[in-house]
């Protein structure tokens, strides 16, 4: 057996712990580019403390989903300002724009020249600027992943700038952070996270490592994501989905995603639907559809035993089959009211563009089975 696993240079988990990153900071550097979301609000703690230390700061919000020219932008920012530090405070579009900017300031060029299917794919070979990932959600993990997932309009696709480098030189992770969340957030990126300890489970590269950590995650999620959903305040719940999001995101960076990522990434492109929406309503067909196709063409793969452990955490019963955790994500998903990938504009009309390139993406290569182009086309089906 051999595996890696990479991770930020440095994790600091725990309520409260934002009051410690202005020494941090002002170690880095003294100029900060800070990438924000939509609420300039809830950044006014972080720019207290990082003023208290004499940082400058130059504010840059990312009010949509990240894409390459928001990218451009930020670049251009920060060069105009003399930024030498990038931190990223806010969901993942903040934090995937944020880890964007801090490699192509240091490597030049333009995103298209990094990102992987649709671009010339070109290694990273620079360390990126010091950067500082703060996540105010609960559901990407982005802060300690390698890779930063954009938007090319143009392509109508998401793909990813990725490289060993891009990993942040601090991720703090503040679970008070995500008590203010609306209940449509929590769901969806709770959604994300038990996905992405999910998939990398049953993955074609899993690790001793990934899987500790996948099953710690599910454990938690799967007792919490109702309780956050359901009151935005019981800090046990929302502690419990801060260390799930991070969890997902060690586990991707260290085995692979599959499926539901194969599909999120060009339908998150094609459509207005979120990233965690997309995944619940994907996630239990594909578990139904990948566990029939292992049963006919490969039935001792060890990702059958995998999807009976799932089941049997997701549902705390020692004695649950299969289909009782594919009833599970689908309660689950109800009780969080999503809205349906239809009304995001999805048709089955969208299918073959979305099987497509869903085909050609890298989760699709982590998979514990190469599906038909039937297959995919039935979850699809399914989860219209």
């Amino acid at each position: 057996m051999r595996f890696e696993f990479a991770t930020a240079t440095r994790i600091i988990f725990g309520p409260g712990t934002l009051q410690e990153v202005g020494p941090l900071a002002a170690e880095m550097g003294s100029n900060a580019l800070l990438v924000i979301g939509r609420t300039a609000a809830r950044a006014k703690p972080l720019l207290q403390i990082l003023a208290g230390q004499g940082i400058e700061t130059t504010i840059y919000s990312v009010t949509s989903e990240p894409t390459v020219g928001l990218v451009r932008l930020g670049v251009q920012r920060a060069q105009e300002s003399g930024c030498d530090l990038v931190v990223g405070f806010g969901g993942g579009s903040a934090l995937d724009t944020a880890k964007a900017i801090a490699a192509l300031l240091t490597n030049g060029g333009d995103p298209l020249d990094y990102l992987e299917v649709i671009g010339k794919g070109q290694p990273i070979t620079q360390p990126p600027l010091p950067l500082i990932a703060i996540p105010s959600t609960a559901g990407t993990g982005t802060e300690v992943t390698r890779n930063a997932v954009l938007i090319s309009p143009e392509h109508r696709v998401k793909v990813s700038l990725r490289s060993p480098k891009m990993l942040p030189r601090l991720a703090l992770v503040d679970p008070e952070l995500t008590h203010s969340l609306p209940s449509s957030i929590t769901a969806s990126t709770g959604l994300d996270a038990l996905t992405q300890v999910l998939e990398p489970y049953v993955s074609r590269q899993p690790n001793p490592l990934t899987d500790t950590l996948c099953r710690e995650g599910m454990r938690r999620a799967a007792r919490s994501l109702r309780r956050a959903y359901t009151d935005g305040d019981d800090a046990p719940a929302r502690e419990d989905m801060a260390i799930a999001s991070l969890f997902g995101g060690l586990a991707l960076a260290n085995a692979r995603l599959g499926t539901v990522h194969g599909f999120a990434g060009p339908m998150g492109g094609m459509f207005d639907l979120p990233h965690g929406v997309i995944c619940g309503r994907l996630l239990p067909h594909v578990v139904t559809v990948n566990v029939r196709a292992l049963q006919a063409r490969a039935p001792q793969s060890h990702a059958l035993q995998r999807y009976h452990q799932i089941a049997k955490i997701l549902t705390g019963d020692p004695d649950a089959a299969i289909e009782d955790g594919v009833v599970w994500l689908r309660s689950l998903c109800d009780d969080l009211h999503l809205p349906s990938l239809a009304d995001g504009g999805l048709t089955p009309e969208d299918f073959p563009v979305l099987i497509e390139k869903a085909s050609a993406s890298s989760s699709m290569k982590g998979n514990p089975i190469q599906l038909t182009h039937d297959e995919m086309n039935a979850i699809l089906t399914r989860a219209m």
